[in-house]
């Protein structure tokens, strides 16, 4: 059922993620495994949907970003707002070359340089179709994407492809420091003959949330922490992605829960220090244990899954 799950993510967080660590030989856990959807983390809010088609297996990616450049944003001081944008092409390609990544869908939550900065580039190589706000589309023609391969949501599209359907939800960026401030915030005029160069110039450009649905079960990612209560009514997904964070959130994960109905699953997103190279998920500020916490605690009977990077789970 599970590949590379991190040990430390499992214990303390109720019984039915005691099921899973005990190796699913349990007759409570055996029903759970029902679907054929596998998620893989790529690290940060980067994801990896795996479901049937009638052509073959189907992929989709949220927020792919595997270059991982050092910004600062973990030290005290912060992330430099001059940091140069780059992509690691070499790395990308090993992975694509290997037939270990591929694409039909990616998925762009918000602008921000950890989310879209390689999409671009993704784009090219995959012939993904990329959903993503009229800024973040933008910013991704400007940066090289094929603009025949992006396509403008705006929220509120229920949409259905071979084998999995992408329901998108208006949503809210994380608000943070003592003002609650969206870093790199809002939505801009942009040229598409004005290249981003560092990351200041990826702006969040409005915040998505996204739900796929397909071999028998439902993921929902959330790419910062907060969101629109009034957009989640009687969605019930199976798995829900919550990013690390909320603090300046009203009652920010017991809230969400009790919108989402309790989900079987819930997996932290977003906690680890992407400063650092793909494969060395290392929870910078204890953001991870905060939200273990607030899981247990809002909703005991749901599993706590916690993902190594490349690490996946079949709901």
């Amino acid at each position: 059922m599970n590949t590379g799950l991190s040990r430390r993510g499992l214990f303390g967080a109720g019984a039915a993620a005691a099921t899973i660590l005990a190796g699913v030989s349990t007759a409570s856990a055996a029903t759970r495994r029902t679907s054929r959807m596998t998620l893989r983390w790529w690290g940060n809010n980067s994801w990896e949907i795996r479901v049937p088609g009638s052509t073959g297996t189907k992929t989709i990616l949220i927020d792919p970003w595997l270059t991982r450049f050092k910004t600062g944003t973990y030290t005290p001081q912060g992330a430099d707002p001059k940091t140069p944008l780059s992509v690691n092409e070499a790395l990308i390609d090993g992975y694509l070359d290997r037939g270990e990544l591929r694409a039909d869908h990616i998925l762009v939550t918000h602008g921000h340089y950890d989310h879209l900065t390689d999409v671009p580039y993704l784009a090219k190589r995959t012939g993904a179709t990329v959903f993503g706000t009229e800024t973040h589309l933008s910013l991704m023609a400007a940066l090289g994407a094929p603009e025949d391969q992006l396509a403008i949501a705006h929220g509120g599209e229920d949409l259905t492809f071979d084998g999995y359907s992408i329901r998108i939800f208006r949503s809210l960026h994380s608000a943070t420091g003592d003002r609650a401030r969206v870093p790199f915030p809002g939505s801009r005029p942009l040229s598409r003959r004005d290249k981003p160069k560092v990351i200041e110039d990826l702006y969040e450009g409005g915040t998505l949330a996204y739900q796929v649905t397909g071999g028998g079960a439902s993921v929902l990612d959330f790419g910062g922490s907060n969101y629109v209560e009034s957009e989640l009514a009687g969605v019930r997904p199976d798995v829900v992605l919550v990013p690390a964070g909320g603090a300046k959130v009203t009652q920010y994960v017991p809230r969400l829960l009790r919108t989402l109905g309790h989900p079987r699953y819930v997996a932290p997103t977003h906690w680890d220090d992407f400063d650092l190279p793909l494969g060395q998920a290392k929870d910078p500020n204890g953001g991870l244990e905060v939200l273990r916490a607030a899981v247990t605690a809002a909703s005991p009977g749901s599993a706590f899954v916690v993902l190594d990077h490349l690490g996946s789970f079949t709901p």
